[in-house]
């Protein structure tokens, strides 16, 4: 369920432009009163060939946003429509970021750094185009945690802090400002397929398929591109919905705005880990009527597939969409076996075994009242936990368990530690407070190596 880290030489690659103008406007980066660097992800910079540059100098590119060697000349806020909570808004775009660079990694995939709080956009609306430095530090808690439990997620990049304050009205004001770099598997939305649509321009849309299909997927254009891109976001998408089931992972906005076309998730506003396997769990206080909690985050996902789907009919007729949407369903209720038993350490022993472990699985966790995190920890490789006599729900999981061998090894120190890593929101206020009373990061360092460690306990 990982990625593996392949170091490459720096390798620019600006695609972007190949879409023409319409795609976005060019913008500028505000002129920050300070730049201090507080966070950059060698371990992904390596990647791309930009892991030796000096701290000065990735703060010139990341903070002062002066172009890189042979890329993008000018940074472009990138265009597009969107659902949020499904009420249709044509009047967003990249409000508070856009894209800077682009560049292939070890893998030859086409990444994207693109940013968070670099300042207004034509579409900033009434906002200030800044990003809290809060908000920056919950991104990299988020990436962080998302990527070690096999989650298909951007990395948080780069964090610089940028001295300015900030009034918010839903936290402590004035707060510290920041602006973020992420990288990313394409800037590409379901919303630029809605911005498209709504234009009315079949020639740009059949050129964005194509796009994604060549460029994104690696994949060359069949007899119908529209609906063969379909079937591959459908299944990229199944498996995002499934993987944040199996990390416990609530993402709050699932706007489709904030639905990448590769399947990769990204970004994090209002997130939260929630502690047990609750449906009704929300993330975001503005969620009122549960639209976006934990357990209908499947249903969203393929809600906002309908919605690229309605859009591609611009250039293809709907019996082939149809077909490609009646797949989601399948395909993520086999995502969430595979999952569950990539998290558990386990070898598959047959779909009907399988669905049978996991089902007793999910009734063991609610009826329980066992933690996630903790139920993972306890189970992984077939091992049981001691303890109190087992209940019902629980022996009938361990019988169906007993038959199950180990995909891996449980020799990594991780396996021995008492509880397991979490990032619950209790940590995650914790790590903040230390950092906005006495400018204290080691916490957050701390807790990013703690999650390294699980992340190669997961992968042995």
């Amino acid at each position: 369920m990982h990625i593996d880290v392949l170091p490459s030489p720096y390798r620019p690659d600006p695609k972007i432009a190949s879409l023409g103008a319409k795609i976005g406007d060019v913008v500028k980066a505000a002129d920050f009163p300070d730049t201090t660097l507080r966070y950059r992800n060698d371990r992904w910079a390596q990647t791309v060939g930009l892991d030796t540059l000096s701290d000065e100098e990735w703060v010139q590119h990341f903070g002062r946003f002066i172009p890189l060697p042979d890329n993008m000349p000018e940074p472009l806020a990138l265009r597009y429509h969107g659902h949020q909570f499904r009420v249709y808004n044509p009047e967003i775009g990249d409000g508070r970021g856009f894209l800077y660079a682009q560049l292939r990694d070890g893998h030859d995939r086409l990444l994207d750094l693109a940013t968070k709080g670099s300042g207004t956009t034509p579409y900033s609306r009434r906002g200030d185009g800044r990003l809290t430095l809060k908000g920056g530090v919950r991104e990299i808690m988020a990436t962080e945690m998302l990527e070690a439990l096999g989650v298909n997620t951007s990395k948080s990049f780069s964090l610089i802090e940028t001295g300015e304050e900030l009034i918010r009205g839903d936290e402590p004001s004035p707060t510290r400002s920041a602006v973020l770099v992420r990288l990313s598997h394409s800037h590409i939305r379901i919303g630029t397929f809605q911005r498209m649509a709504a234009e009315g321009d079949a020639d740009a849309m059949a050129q964005l398929v194509s796009y994604c299909l060549t460029i994104l997927y690696n994949e060359t254009p069949k007899d119908n591109p529209a609906a063969q891109l379909l079937h591959l976001a459908v299944e990229r998408i199944a498996d995002l919905a499934a993987s944040y089931m199996v990390a416990g992972f609530v993402h709050g906005v699932l706007n489709t705005d904030n639905i990448n076309i590769t399947g990769e998730s990204f970004d994090y506003g209002p997130w939260r880990f929630t502690e047990f396997w609750d449906p009704r769990f929300t993330a975001a206080y503005f969620d009122e009527t549960g639209l976006y909690a934990f357990g209908r985050q499947a249903e969203t996902m393929h809600w906002n597939l309908g919605q690229l789907a309605v859009s591609l009919r611009l250039i293809c007729e709907a019996p082939p969409l149809i077909e490609a949407l009646e797949r989601f369903p399948g395909l993520f209720q086999a995502a969430i076996v595979r999952r569950f038993l990539w998290r558990l350490g386990l070898q598959s022993q047959g779909a009907e075994r399988d669905r049978e472990l996991v089902e007793a699985a999910e009734r063991v966790m609610v009826q329980g009242q066992i933690p996630i995190d903790t139920f993972f920890h306890s189970y992984r490789g077939g091992r049981t936990p001691d303890g109190a006599e087992p209940d019902e729900d629980r022996r009938a999981f361990e019988t169906v368990l007993a038959d199950y061998r180990a995909s891996g090894t449980l020799t990594h120190p991780y396996w021995l530690s008492a509880k397991p890593c979490s990032m619950l929101i209790e940590e995650v206020e914790h790590i903040w407070s230390a950092i906005a009373h006495a400018d204290d990061w080691s916490p957050l360092m701390q807790k990013v190596e703690a999650i390294a460690s699980m992340r190669t306990a997961l992968s042995e």
